[in-house]
């Protein structure tokens, strides 16, 4: 486990990290989230010690993080790193033998993550001569070809269309499964939502909310339902109903391939009165589903940091 304690850094006047502390665990992808200037990238570079703390302590497996532990850190920072005119198999394989893998080792990872992320075609060809998004790709491959102890990745889904997204997300689900601890920063929340099991949420250098996603959403959830009817149900009713409030209707019908969406009714209100409503629904026909409606991750971040 990756552990971050009470961190301050001060650039000037500006206080950049503000007794910052979470955790990293063993296997799980922790989103590390923020606006611009949050504190997301400093606190990444002190971890990895390209900058200095003014105070706090980082530890992993519960041992101080020295130059020696973190050389085993894989490490993607937001700015481009590779060497523009070497190509990038040749990169790979020569940062993974600087992080002490044989020639074969490194050479058979190298092949393996270029497969992986859809470059092995481009191996040979110059960073250069890539596009933005293979260029990421690049990157993320130099970040885990040494098989890293713990992975840090400063903003991986920049520049990736939804296509590499999703490859993006598979080889790092899978690098989690192999027990290693994954932090990193986006801000497309659409795709945070979709990978972590942890999130940490930063604004103004302090840390404002961190846990489990899920439980997170869950903890902001409030007093909001969603019930779900059979398509083309008539749910007029739901509207007119006291005690309820922000009650919104979409009606169900033939969705694409035949295949027919539910009428989905959400609404404010307090526990019992869902449960009157549940009641009430059941007399005109069928429940599909009855649950509280989970916000996004967007919706928990912009509450966590009004």
């Amino acid at each position: 486990m990756l552990e971050v304690s009470d961190l301050s850094r001060s650039f000037g006047s500006v206080k950049a990290l503000d007794q910052v502390s979470f955790t990293v665990k063993p296997g799980r992808l922790t989103g590390f989230v923020g606006s611009n200037g949050a504190g997301k990238t400093t606190a990444m570079r002190i971890i990895m010690g390209v900058l200095s703390a003014d105070s706090g302590t980082i530890s992993y497996q519960g041992r101080p993080v020295t130059r020696r532990v973190d050389s085993t850190f894989g490490y993607m920072p937001e700015e481009r790193g590779l060497y523009p005119k070497m190509g990038i198999q040749e990169q790979l394989v020569f940062f993974a033998e600087l992080h002490g893998l044989s020639k074969a080792q490194a050479t058979a990872g190298a092949a393996r993550l270029l497969e992986r992320l859809g470059l092995s075609q481009r191996a040979k060809d110059p960073v250069e001569k890539l596009s933005l998004g293979n260029q990421q790709r690049a990157q993320i491959a130099a970040a885990l070809v040494h098989n890293p102890t713990v992975l840090i990745l400063d903003e991986p889904f920049s520049g990736l269309d939804p296509l590499a997204v999703d490859t993006v997300m598979e080889v790092l689900k899978d690098f989690a499964a192999s027990g290693a601890p994954i932090l990193f920063s986006s801000h497309q929340l659409d795709v945070v939502e979709r990978i972590t099991d942890d999130l940490v949420i930063i604004a103004g250098g302090q840390i404002k909310a961190t846990g489990a996603t899920a439980a997170l959403q869950a903890q902001h959830a409030g007093s909001r339902y969603r019930l779900r009817l059979a398509p083309g149900a008539d749910a007029s009713w739901a509207t007119a109903w006291r005690g309820l409030t922000e009650v919104s209707v979409t009606p169900g019908g033939a969705g694409s391939g035949g295949a027919a969406s539910d009428t989905v009714v959400t609404f404010g209100a307090t526990p019992d009165a869902a449960a009157d409503v549940l009641r009430q629904a059941l007399t005109f026909g069928p429940v599909e589903g009855f649950e509280r409606d989970i916000p996004s991750l967007a919706q928990v971040f912009k509450e966590v940091i009004a």
